[in-house]
């Protein structure tokens, strides 16, 4: 029995409440790492293995190391867009880690982000992080798997050779067969699913398309994705009651939120559930869209970056540049733009790409070796996953306990920090007092010295003034000596001279 490590959130066997998942970060901050994980997981699920999920975050100890290389036989890695300045910290302790391994070590799908120009200039900065990482990797895999042409030529450009397209492997949930895309026309009467990615906002004007689309489809629904997203529904805010308000659903105050048309996705299974009953699904993020087309539901991409642009590319995902978009988007014109069939005709192909990578590293896959994910799927139906969170009415929705405890908690940690605060402040002033009783004895010393120092002062001016008397006594008496001594020791050296002798 082969026993993976992989790297996730959470299990997809793993049944957690959504305060669970917000109090533990089960999604990495964003609900579409599970998506990818997930299926990495199922893929990597065969009769002759055992996969454990590692947790979402890195402990780089040789403690753990040690551990991980007793305990598994090979770590597998599912990344996103991790070669970015604000996951090279992360990145760096997840090299710490691998560093310190043993067994092999496979990445799967990672991608340098970037803008949809996929200008990298940005990344120069942590590039030794990435060389680090690569080069920790690569001394324990055959290849890295990466998302697209982009991350493949910025890690040939750092020195890399040994590199795989293989895209992302939430589009392999169901192995080499797709699910046929359904035929739609959208109209007033259509579900409409929406994403949208905050960092999407200095690109274009997605909060206009977001109001677009909620004034003419009544039944549009705001498919959130991030933990931010999902505290907002768990606890609310007060904007309606401030009357803050901002364009893009992030309050309260929202015309979204305000009615209920907001979800927020917790275990893949059940959002692409969910998604199976929408007409059309549209936005920028690109998990929020595959979770639909896994479901059979056509969907665009409105691309923003590198990350959304380059996977669409590899997998022929229909998308449309974010730049080129204005409010007025209308979903109809972006369905009748779709064209599906280069997508579903290149899966299997793609398919093969990802199964030869995994051979590659000598990892077996369910489809190939195994039932196909037939057991993981029936596990998986049995369990009673929750569904999407909506917005909170403030009624009693089985969370109560938790935000009761959770506040309690705040309130407690708040007491004890205000505590320790109060006594550091006597303790500060304590020392402050002590600061000032010496400030005081050293300003008193000052002034005693200050009238020695005066007295002294008076003192030598009074010297220096009988000196200079002394000084000019001796002078004067030095010239009468002189004047009464001249004219005698002038005779006498008279006197004293030789006489000039005669020849």
């Amino acid at each position: 029995m082969k026993r993976i490590l992989i790297r996730s959130g959470k299990s997809p066997f793993r049944v957690a409440t959504p305060a669970e998942f917000i109090h533990q970060d089960l999604i990495g901050t964003n609900t579409g790492n599970l998506l990818f994980s997930d299926s990495a997981h199922k893929m990597l699920t065969t009769p002759d293995t055992e996969v454990t999920s590692n947790g979402i975050r890195t402990d780089p100890s040789a403690r753990r190391a040690a551990e991980i290389n007793e305990q598994y036989d090979v770590f597998v890695v599912p990344l996103a867009n991790a070669f970015r300045p604000t996951f090279r910290a992360s990145l760096d302790r997840l090299t710490t880690l691998i560093e310190q391994l043993t067994i092999p070590v496979v990445v799967f799908g990672v991608g340098a982000q970037a803008p949809a120009d996929y200008d990298t200039e940005w990344l120069k900065p942590m590039a030794d992080s990435v060389r680090r990482f690569a080069r920790a990797v690569l001394d324990r895999s055959a290849s890295i798997g990466v998302r697209g042409e982009l991350t493949s030529g910025y890690l040939e450009g750092l020195g890399f050779k040994d590199v795989d397209i293989i895209g992302c492997p939430s589009m392999f949930l169901y192995g080499g067969t797709f699910p046929e895309i359904r035929a739609t026309e959208p109209d007033a009467a259509s579900r409409i699913a929406l994403n949208l990615s905050p960092d999407a906002i200095p690109v274009g004007d997605i909060a206009g398309i977001a109001r677009h689309a909620w004034e003419r489809y009544p039944h549009l629904t705001y498919y959130a994705q991030n933990t931010v997203d999902a505290e907002l529904l768990l606890w609310g805010d007060t904007s309606p009651e401030s009357g803050h308000t901002d364009p893009f659903p992030l309050q309260l105050s929202h015309a979204l939120l305000r009615e209920n048309k907001v979800r927020m996705p917790l275990d893949p299974a059940t959002w692409i559930d969910e998604l199976r009953d929408y007409d059309f699904a549209y936005g920028t993020r690109i998990h929020g869209n595959v979770a639909a087309l896994l479901a059979g539901t056509p969907s665009v991409v409105l691309t923003h970056d590198s990350r959304t642009l380059e996977l669409c590319r590899y997998f022929d995902i229909p998308h449309r540049p974010l730049t080129e978009l204005d409010a007025g988007t209308d979903p109809r014109d972006l369905y009748e733009g779709a064209d599906f069939s280069a997508m579903l005709k290149g899966h299997g192909e793609r398919f093969e790409r990802i199964t030869a990578f995994l051979d590659r590293n000598g990892l077996e896959n369910t489809y190939t070796h195994g039932d196909g994910g037939a057991a993981f799927d029936a596990r998986l139906a049995a369990l009673d996953l929750p569904a999407s969170m909506p917005v909170w009415d403030g009624g009693d929705d089985g969370q109560m306990r938790y935000r009761v405890s959770r506040l309690r908690e705040r309130i407690t940690a708040a007491d004890a920090k205000a505590a320790q605060q109060a006594k550091e402040n006597r303790e500060l002033r304590s020392r402050l007092a002590a600061a000032e009783k010496r400030a005081t004895e050293t300003s008193r010393r000052l002034d005693a010295l200050g009238k020695e120092l005066k007295a002294a002062t008076k003192q030598l001016t009074a010297t220096t003034k009988q000196l200079s008397a002394v000084e000019r006594r001796v002078t004067g008496i030095d010239k009468r000596l002189l004047v009464r001594l001249g004219p005698a020791l002038r005779r006498r050296v008279h006197r004293s001279k030789p006489k000039p002798t005669q020849d």
